[in-house]
Parts: structure tokens; C-alpha cells; sequence
């Protein structure tokens, strides 16, 4: 892995990946400092799941015009928060964080406060995780499905590698690297880009899967994830590409009128354990749909784009890796919203069926 560690002028780390090695001098010469506000977890005794306030990010940088963009290289006339003239991949510390550091969370934090007398309204605690920013190239007009595998294999190795340093921290439990695209999913930065959250806790879709693997092995005594994927590799109707490593494919339940889930073949929990060959595959086969997605509507598809990752915690249990990838553009002019019972209850409502969205797809490969 080539890469170079530096510090920004006001104490954030960042790490360059490059596609091949070089040597990096980082010196950042602006005179910045870190917003005040931090960020604060509390609970939702409704849910009995945690909320993050951080008041800091709202003033976050917002749609700036390109030549302000922040992420993009550095020049002798502005300085950025990339302090190289070039580079391949760049993470750093987000300037503007959901979760800003901060003592680890204790394990059953909110209900031993709660069992010791605490208000349910007060149980609160400081915002710990790490927020950080992944650049995927210098090049502020193009996207991820535009790259090349090379360049592709280093995002892949660079969000394993912060995978595990982040799995290291202590105030960290599990690592979520995504990507958000396109101004209708809200992207304020239109460089391609994507962030990686080290979460305190096990999230809440997580903990799911977690609850839902454990049934499935009481009652069948087979792996969840290992059950679904054969299914889908022998009904075939749903998936829309594979190769040695990966399948990806829609699964039969799909919430979104757009929605992929790329697997790998082994049974593994978190992107460091990948071989390299499963990471060659991986960023073969997700070039490919990234691609197909553009190609389904009459512009590029919106769409967010994440890694599902086993939490340190949950050590022991049945978890797979997968990459889960979704989108709520269903027609060339129409979004999918999410209305009433989406938002308020928690149902969703899918306009195409998931049988009809895989043949799109599987089309879309047929048409380069």
C-alpha cells in the first residue's frame, strides 16, 4: 500500500494513497482552526436508539462554485484542504464532524442511566466516532464510475485500511464507508467524493441484521447471509452480474426503486479481511454497475453507496460484508420520496417490482 500520513494546520490527520508509490513533502500553510460546538449523543427512548447533535456542521461548506471547491488540489493561489498539487486518493478528518471524538461509550450506557435513576429526556453523552472525508481523484468534474479499476482498487484499499485504524480506537465500533451522489440524495459538494463514520455503537440497521442472523441460525442452524446469497445465485431472475469473488444483485425485497447489493462469495466481516485478488474482483465488478446505474435513466444516477461492516462488538456472530448501493430516482423526471409511511412508520413501498429493476440492469451491460 503506498501511502503518506501528514497533519493539516489545525491538527486533523491525513492520509494520501496513491496508485503507485511516490513521495509526498505535506505542508499546510493556512492559518485555520477546528469549529467549536463538537457533537453530543442522546437517546431516543422511543427508539432505543441514539441521535447525534452537532450544531457545528450548520455551517458547513454549501454548493461552493468550482474554482472554491475545497477538495480539489491545492494551487500557489488558493490553498485547499488537500495541501498537494496532485494527488490519487486522499482521506482526512472531516473539518465538520457528525461525531467529533470524545470519550468511548461504556456498553449499555443508557440503560444502566436509565436503571440508576436518570430522566429518559437527559440521557446524553459526548458525540464520540470520527468522521472522515475520502477523495476519490483530483479531477472535479468526474465520478466514481468514471475512474479506472486501478484507481477504483485504491479506494478499495484505502477504505480497508481506515477501516481498521478506526476499528483500533477505541470510541469506535463499527465503520461505515459511503458515498453520497448527486445533488437529489444532497450532496453540498459536488467533487467526487465519498466519508467514512466510525460510529460508538452498533447502528441501528446493523443491529437488524444482527437480531435477524441470530433467528435464522437458531431456526435453521445456516448462515443468513450464506442462505440469501444461494438463493439469489440459483433463482438467477434478481442478479445482475457476478464473477469469481462478488454476485450483485437485487434482492427480493428491496425497499428502493434502485437497489444492489454487491456480496462476496467468503464469508467475511469487514473490508481489511479481503484478499487481494476479492479486492480486484470487488472493484471490476462494481465498475460495472456503477456504469449500468448511469445508464438506466435520462441522466447520471443519484444514488448512495455503502459498506456494510461487522461491529468489533458483535464478535462471534453471523455477519457477511456487502456493499449496499441505492437510489430514489424510479423514472427519468420522478423521485421516490419518502412520505408518510416511510418516514413516519417505517414502511416502505416499492413502485418496481425488484424482478423488473434486475432486468434493467442486466440490460444496461447489454448496451455499451
Amino acid at each position: 500500500m503506498n501511502r503518506t500520513q501528514a497533519t493539516l494546520a489545525d491538527g486533523r490527520e491525513i492520509f494520501f494513497y496513491d496508485d503507485v508509490a511516490r513521495t509526498r513533502q505535506v505542508h499546510d500553510t493556512r492559518d485555520i482552526s477546528r469549529p467549536g460546538g463538537g457533537s453530543e449523543l442522546r437517546w431516543d427512548a422511543y427508539l432505543g436508539e441514539w441521535v447525534a447533535v452537532a450544531a457545528a456542521r450548520q455551517n458547513r461548506t454549501h454548493k461552493p462554485a468550482t474554482n472554491d471547491c475545497p477538495l480539489c488540489p491545492s494551487t500557489e493561489e488558493r490553498a485547499t484542504e488537500i495541501p498537494q498539487p496532485d494527488y490519487d486518493v486522499v482521506v482526512f478528518e472531516n473539518r465538520f464532524p457528525s461525531l467529533a471524538g470524545g470519550p468511548a461509550l461504556p456498553p449499555d450506557f443508557a440503560k444502566a442511566a436509565i436503571a440508576a435513576g436518570e430522566d429518559l429526556t437527559t440521557v446524553r453523552h459526548p458525540g464520540a466516532g470520527r468522521c472522515e472525508v475520502v477523495c476519490f481523484t483530483p479531477e472535479h468534474t468526474t465520478s466514481l464510475a468514471q475512474l479506472d479499476v486501478r484507481r477504483l482498487r485504491t479506494v478499495v484499499d484505502a477504505w480497508a485500511d481506515r477501516t481498521a485504524a478506526l476499528l483500533a480506537m477505541p470510541e469506535v465500533d463499527q465503520v461505515y464507508c459511503f458515498e453520497n451522489r448527486g445533488e437529489e440524495i444532497g450532496v453540498t459538494l459536488h467533487h467526487p467524493h465519498g466519508q467514512i463514520y466510525g460510529y460508538p455503537f452498533p447502528t441501528p440497521r446493523t443491529s437488524r441484521m444482527l437480531e435477524q442472523a441470530r433467528v435464522t441460525r437458531e431456526a435453521t442452524g445456516e448462515d443468513l447471509f450464506a442462505r440469501t446469497l444461494a438463493a439469489e445465485r440459483a433463482a438467477g431472475q434478481r442478479v445482475i452480474a457476478d464473477n469469481e469473488h462478488w454476485t450483485a444483485f437485487v434482492p427480493s425485497w428491496a425497499r428502493w426503486p434502485v437497489e444492489i447489493h454487491l456480496m462476496p462469495h467468503r464469508s467475511v466481516r469487514t473490508l481489511p479481511e479481503l484478499t487481494d485478488d476479492e479486492r480486484d474482483a470487488f472493484a471490476a465488478l462494481y465498475l460495472d454497475v456503477l456504469q449500468r446505474g448511469d445508464r438506466l435513466f435520462a441522466t447520471p444516477l443519484p444514488y448512495i453507496s455503502g459498506w456494510q461492516q461487522a461491529p468489533a462488538s458483535a464478535e462471534g456472530t453471523d455477519f457477511r460484508l456487502h456493499l449496499q448501493l441505492f437510489s430514489i430516482r424510479r423514472a427519468d423526471t420522478k423521485l421516490k420520496y419518502l412520505a408518510g409511511s416511510e418516514s413516519g412508520v417505517g414502511v416502505f413501498i416499492n413502485d418496481i417490482p425488484p424482478e423488473q429493476m434486475a432486468q434493467r440492469l442486466r440490460e444496461a451491460g447489454e448496451t455499451r
